[in-house]
């Protein structure tokens, strides 16, 4: 089992605690973490397990953890050939998922900035990436105009703030407003990694990273870079669409990023007197779910208070908490509070037969 961040077994590095073996083949495993909000948590879960179920004579495997001692993390760091060992960008960032889509035009950065809402009034830590570098549009979203994120006493970007509760980083921030981006695969890459790196994100419950439109460079740089990310598909209910979703999945497939669920957005017309039109047809949202072998985390219906507050820069969830389109992202949000993991959780595995630019920034201006 290969740590991502550090490229070396676990085993070698020492940070397998303990391995207790039951008569009934049952495997306890406890590993030890370099920091109690790993982001990359899930990604030891499976891997373990998986390595561990691979064995003859297994029946199950229970995974809990640790987190190594101050003196531990030194003597790693010495294995490992450093003065110590670096927490991670991302080290308290305990859940970073990725909002995608196979096309534009489906309403992904509306759900993003509105899910993010969603999160924090559940009480939540959110920060959303605008990394459609392209298409930047939360900044608008979120309420946040012309404002310029600063450089702390660490020389970290610390991210702008919305409502009290949501942290911000968007390309919009470092260009002039409504400037066209045209930049290619090297830039956007330093980019990308410059705002996972580079900005003091802090403790957050959750990370939502709002994808350009298709599978291009971006997203195959953020998968490099996050492996232990989640992917959340957004989609309209039309065939069309739903198939060059279709592709989006395909990507994260082999980029081997979990795919958490689907969101069918534009779910219906609703009027301000409550009727309902399918302007474009419905099941999309369904069909994909049920191909992917994924929740459908939500419908949400295309509604006048949603797309007036997205352009007013207030999530509707926030505005208009009543509105079919807020209660349905709501719906959404604690779907994906639901399949989150909780706090050092213990994996239960099946037996076999079960299924102005701020000082000190280096990105590239536009």
């Amino acid at each position: 089992m290969i740590d991502p961040e550090l490229r070396r077994d676990i085993v070698e590095l020492e940070m397998v605690r303990s391995v207790d073996i039951h008569e009934n083949g049952v495997v306890d495993v406890m590993v030890s973490l370099t920091t109690p909000g790993c982001p990359i948590r899930g990604h030891f879960q499976t891997g373990v397990g998986e390595a561990i179920r691979k064995l003859e004579g297994v029946t199950g495997v229970n995974i809990s953890f640790d987190v190594l001692s101050d003196n531990e993390k030194q003597a790693l760091g010495r294995k490992l050939g450093r003065g110590s060992l670096p927490e991670g960008a991302l080290a308290q960032v305990k859940n970073v998922i990725c909002v995608g889509s196979g096309k534009g035009g489906v309403g992904k950065s509306s759900v993003t900035a509105n899910l993010a809402a969603a999160l924090t009034a559940d009480g939540k830590q959110v920060g959303v990436l605008d990394a459609d570098v392209w298409g930047y549009s939360q900044p608008r979203m979120l309420g946040l105009g012309n404002e310029r994120p600063h450089v702390n006493a660490e020389r970290k970007i610390v991210p702008l703030r919305a409502y009290d509760g949501i942290s911000v980083m968007s390309i919009g921030f470092f260009v002039e407003q409504d400037a066209a981006v045209v930049w290619r695969g090297p830039m956007l890459h330093k980019a990308l990694q410059q705002f996972l790196e580079d900005v003091d994100w802090g403790e957050l419950d959750y990370l939502l990273i709002d994808l350009p439109p298709g599978t291009g460079d971006v997203s195959m740089t953020l998968a490099q870079l996050l492996p232990q990310a989640k992917f959340v598909i957004v989609t309209t209910p039309q065939p069309v669409a739903q198939k060059v979703a279709r592709r989006s999945a395909e990507m994260a497939t082999k980029l081997k990023l979990e795919i958490a669920g689907v969101i069918e957005n534009m779910s219906g017309f609703v009027t301000p007197s409550g009727e309902r039109f399918q302007l474009f047809g419905e099941g999309g949202g369904q069909l994909l779910a049920e191909e992917l072998e994924v929740p459908l985390l939500g419908k949400v219906p295309l509604t006048m208070p949603l797309r007036e507050q997205s352009d007013a820069g207030v999530p509707v969830v926030f505005s208009d908490p009543d509105d079919p389109a807020a209660q349905a992202l709501h719906h959404a949000a604690r779907g994906l509070i639901a399949l989150s993991p909780i706090e050092l959780p213990v994996m239960q595995m099946p037996a076999p037969a079960a299924a102005p630019k701020p000082v000190g920034m280096s990105l590239p201006m536009a």
